[in-house]
């Protein structure tokens, strides 16, 4: 288990959800364009106040004991069913919409019906009064939202949706809710990017996923398996001082998970070189000022260890004579060894100035430690460590703290693929795997043969993830971007990326077996930009190598 002593913020309990229901509320323009139901809150809401929202609220206890009120579909869950009446009823509170048919002849609720129920008075006894059946048959799960750590007040909320009934027009309660509105998502969404329609995240996003259905009947088709589209419970860092949400497929979101597991906001979440980034009381990150297409925002320089112990440095990056330095003043001067994920130029070159840097201040010269890169390497990736690191070797750092002896362990693993000479390393006590080059945030590492290998990557992969599940590992801290969470998901997330590229390039080979490089990656890299194809060329020809090799012959 990760040491908790070592993470950077003291536990905060975040507070207890409470089960919600909230309701889209579909219909198509006379030109068949998708609208979607919404109303303001009260500015005195102890929730989202004045801002737009879909309707829907609590779920209470006579929503799940109103079953028998309600017309389901065979493959509707009880909790669902449940869901699916709260949002009814809510619907009808506060904006007067009833999603109730005729028990006798299965007529929609119309104005009569809605004018002879009180909205304040016990939703299903009156429409069971009326011979009314809920329409919860027609009420499907859309998502799935927790709301984030850092409220003060939670609902665990399913965005459900619903066709709205014909001939009926909402009404606000005009004491929840005000100003109902049909709105295009996409129009809400420039709305409120103009500042003249205010929503909150989960509003946003649901919206932005909204936008890209045609109709109500291509959303409800979407939805009819029974599942939500999506599940979140998002987090906040800050950029540029203010609050930024991200959900859980986003690149931020793994690093927020990592270093405010309680959902406080004070992580920053800006790319800069100027200053360390701490991620552990044990852990800093510094980023090259190297950005660009091959390397990201820049390539993380990290320093474990802490001033009892020494630090160890991994990957010291470019000969940049600013960020060593700014790497050996984090490290107070006391780096006791420097370590090469590989010998790539972005990587490697920075570690004798620093070796120089820390001799010249008067500490033992720290040595360079990694892999020698192999014949198969381009000439600027040339390098020779001090001493050649072993496949499953230990680097210890130890020294006494007050509250005792405290140790750091980094465990090599020997990962050729992105680089014959690649190795990762695992932060035995904490849990942390460093990835250099071999997993990235926010894209696929370039595989270049000869020095790069496709089977050797996708063994690597394995290695990787067996590694993972034996020491608990959930996060992985790349060379390029931010953390990554969900350790051996995102693994296997990369590994079906890489297959399901090989079955593309193996398509184009075989639709096109005179074909040259460039023809191939036309077809297996169409959803890559053009001005990227030059180095999808390299990793489609270590694809190539791989087909041939597993199947001689046949492509």
């Amino acid at each position: 288990m990760p040491r908790t002593h070592q993470f950077l913020h003291p536990h905060r309990e975040p507070a207890a959800t409470r089960a919600a229901a909230t309701v889209l509320l579909l219909r198509d323009t006379a030109d068949g364009a998708l609208e979607v139901l919404m109303t303001r809150r009260s500015a005195q809401a102890s929730f989202a106040p004045g801002a737009y929202v879909f309707p829907g609220g609590g779920i209470d206890a006579l929503d799940a004991a109103s079953h028998a009120a309600a017309d389901r579909r065979p493959t509707q869950t009880d909790t669902h069913l449940t869901q699916a009446i709260a949002a009814i009823r809510e619907s009808f509170e506060e904006l007067g919409i009833l999603l109730a048919r005729h028990a006798g002849d299965g007529r929609m609720a119309d104005a009569a019906d809605i004018a002879a129920l009180d909205r304040h008075a016990p939703f299903v006894a009156q429409c069971q009064a009326r011979g009314l059946r809920l329409a919860a048959d027609g009420v499907f799960v859309l998502a799935h939202w927790t709301a984030d750590r850092d409220l003060p007040k939670r609902f665990d909320v399913p965005f459900l949706v619903a066709r709205m009934p014909d001939g009926q027009e909402p009404v606000a309660d005009e004491a929840e809710q005000f100003e109902p509105v049909w709105v295009r998502p996409a129009d809400a969404l420039a709305r409120h990017d103009a500042g003249q329609f205010f929503m909150i995240f989960p509003t946003i996003r649901t919206l932005e996923r909204l936008a890209r259905f045609a109709d109500t009947n291509a959303v409800l088709a979407a939805v009819a398996g029974e599942a939500p589209l999506w599940t979140s419970c998002p987090r906040a860092g800050l950029r540029a001082g203010k609050e930024s949400r991200h959900m859980e497929h986003e690149p931020e979101f793994g690093e927020l998970a990592m270093v405010c597991p309680d959902g406080q906001i004070v992580h920053p979440l800006d790319w800069q070189s100027e200053r360390p980034v701490p991620l552990r009381k044990n852990l800093q990150r510094l980023t090259a000022p190297n950005p660009g297409v091959m390397t990201g925002p820049g390539t993380n320089s990290y320093l474990v260890g802490d001033p009892a112990t020494g630090y160890i440095a991994i990957d010291p990056g470019p000969a940049d004579a600013e960020h060593l330095e700014r790497l050996w003043r984090a490290a107070g001067g006391d780096i006791r060894m420097i370590v090469c994920t590989h010998s790539h130029p972005d990587h490697s070159p920075g570690a004798a100035p620093l070796q120089a840097l820390c001799a010249q201040a008067g500490h033992p010269a720290p040595p360079i430690l990694g892999l020698p890169s192999a014949p198969t390497a381009r000439a600027a990736s040339h390098f020779v460590p001090e001493r050649s690191l072993q496949n499953g070797e230990l680097l210890t750092l130890k020294g006494q703290a007050p509250e005792g002896e405290i140790t750091h362990t980094l465990q090599v693993v020997h990962t050729p693929g992105h680089a014959a000479n690649h190795v990762c390393l695992l932060l035995v006590e904490d849990a942390l795997l460093f990835s250099g080059d071999h997993i990235l945030n926010g894209s696929t590492t370039v595989i270049d043969p000869p020095d790069g290998n496709m089977a050797d990557y996708l063994d690597s992969l394995d290695r990787l993830d067996a590694l993972c599940a034996g020491h608990g590992v959930e996060f992985i801290l790349p060379a390029h971007g931010y953390v990554l969470g969900d350790a051996r998901g995102t693994i296997a997330r990369l590994k079906a990326h890489r297959l399901a590229r090989e079955a593309k390039v193996i398509a184009a080979m075989q639709a096109l077996p005179g074909g040259t490089v460039e023809d191939w990656v036309r077809h297996a890299y169409d959803d890559v930009p053009p001005r990227l194809w030059p180095v999808a060329q390299r990793s489609l020809l270590a694809h190539v190598e791989r087909i041939r090799a597993l199947e001689p012959g046949n492509v």
